[in-house]
């Protein structure tokens, strides 16, 4: 089986990656199994700014020994900041898509500087009044590895077409 990959790069402050990778080798239409990915190093100031917008202002992001006394190495990443990378992903290839639902799974702590891959994968599809309706499986990496994050992701897409993503903005 011929797999396609478009790769776009960007090794700015947030160092981040984006991937198509299909298993049809002859469009670029989703397809049950399909695969779209985003890589994101979050930073002190992602939390911060998160923080603002969701008021969320639990000490275990903010200050170190609180992190410790419950546990943690260090001052945890928002996980819904993390889960953000789901609809980012799914936007992004499909301008004009509704996210309908998300079930999440927060299965490892993700902390200031990892690395963290988003990965949505297409596990059905129906069409529905010259929309679809799609579902994702949800995982998120740290360092390439270990499974932080998962769960299922609902999206109403506008079109089956995946659009190559062409993002300079290292924040995004």
């Amino acid at each position: 089986m011929f797999t396609r990959i478009f790769v776009k790069s960007s090794f700015l402050v947030n160092r981040c990656s984006l991937r198509y990778l299909s298993s049809s080798s002859t469009s670029s239409v989703l397809k049950i199994g399909d695969v779209l990915r985003h890589k994101r190093i979050f930073s002190n100031e992602d939390d911060g700014e998160y923080s603002k917008v969701s008021h969320d202002a639990n000490p275990m992001h903010f200050d170190s020994e609180s992190a410790r006394a419950v546990g943690f190495d260090d001052r945890l990443v928002h996980g819904m900041l993390v889960a953000s990378l789901f609809p980012r992903i799914i936007s992004s290839h499909f301008p004009g898509a509704i996210y309908v639902s998300q079930s999440l799974h927060f299965r490892s702590p993700v902390y200031i500087g990892d690395e963290i891959a988003g990965e949505v994968q297409a596990i059905s599809i129906k069409e529905n009044k010259k929309r679809y309706i799609a579902k994702f499986s949800t995982k998120c990496f740290k360092n390439g590895e270990l499974l932080v994050l998962d769960g299922e992701a609902m999206a109403i897409l506008p079109t089956l077409a995946v659009e190559q993503v062409h993002s300079h903005d290292s924040r995004s």
